[in-house]
């Protein structure tokens, strides 16, 4: 079992290479995942429930304990992000259906490898589960509002509908994994390590569906779409780092918050474009997903040479 933990824990460290693999692979046989795009939002499910079952009540109460880290990186998230994407848009031009799907990833709640990346870059990983897990928990009320305002003219958006959307694909199944991790604990330990394993395939498939089905607009106009999500992400990196600086946070607590602010969840993204809009419109966050976890990495290892690791 030691094996398939450490098997696990080594293919959620190099998710950058397998996110790539799986785009390649969608863009090549496009037909074959094309025909798994139903996938989505179950398998999204799924990884929302591995995600609660990796949860603790202490997580949560991390906001009590230190306040402000908490909140000033919520606050970052959930304006920045949607702020960037909109401005994006603008001075891109983008298509519609595209343009949401970016606005759409920046009002996500913070990735679901932004713990590991923060780990990796020698950051607060407390500090980091706390902002994805609120960040997550508040995704059902705030990434639909911050849609409509942001790309309200762009495309109708059913804001009650997509509520209840995003509490059934992301909070029931998060509830349900903390419950499980509650009362069976040293149980289901072993199903903790191989949750990153799981992940990574999730993803991996849902970015293989999405690129599958968005060959032709990738063909058409993926250069610009590429560049917009690295320049969306990079921007938050680098707004998120100045912030925490800026109030007076530690060298540890500041790359938490970077990375939090910069990482999205974009299986969420992919999931909520797919049902509302158009599975083009998942296109960015496919992308998103497939980027951020190559710069996430690529952060990680910058951080660490500078620690002298």
């Amino acid at each position: 079992m030691n094996q398939i933990a450490l098997l696990s824990s080594w293919i959620g460290k190099t998710f950058a290479i397998w996110a790539l693999v799986s785009a390649i692979l969608g863009f090549i046989f496009p037909e074959f995942f094309t025909s798994l795009a139903f996938l989505i939002v179950p398998i999204l499910g799924i990884i929302m429930f591995g995600m609660g079952m990796t949860l603790k009540t202490e997580d949560f109460l991390e906001i009590i304990k230190r306040p402000k880290p908490v909140l000033v990186g919520l606050l970052a998230q959930f304006t920045l992000m949607p702020l960037i994407a909109y401005l994006l848009t603008v001075i891109f031009n983008l298509d519609p259906l595209i343009a949401v799907g970016v606005i759409l990833v920046g009002c996500c709640p913070g990735g679901t490898s932004s713990n590991v990346i923060t780990f990796l870059a020698k950051g607060d990983v407390a500090l980091s589960v706390a902002i994805t897990s609120i960040s997550t928990l508040l995704a059902p009320f705030l990434t639909p509002i911050l849609l409509s305002v942001f790309a309200g003219q762009l495309i109708d958006i059913d804001l009650a509908s997509m509520m209840i959307t995003i509490t059934k694909i992301v909070i029931l199944p998060i509830l349900l994994g903390v419950i499980f991790h509650k009362f069976l604990g040293e149980k289901i330990e072993f199903v903790t390590e191989v949750l990153p394993m799981v992940s990574v395939l999730g993803i991996s498939i849902i970015i293989a569906a999405v690129v599958a089905v968005s060959k032709a607009t990738i063909l058409d106009s993926g250069a610009i779409v590429f560049i917009v999500v690295a320049l969306h992400n990079m921007t938050g990196y680098t707004l998120g780092y100045v912030i925490a600086r800026l109030s007076g946070f530690t060298e540890r607590q500041r790359r938490a918050i970077m990375v939090e602010v910069g990482m999205q969840n974009s299986g969420l993204g992919a999931a909520l474009a797919a049902t509302y809009f158009n599975p083009v419109a998942a296109l960015p966050s496919a992308i998103f997903s497939v980027w951020h976890n190559f710069s996430g990495a690529l952060v990680a290892n910058i951080f660490a040479k500078r620690d002298g690791n």
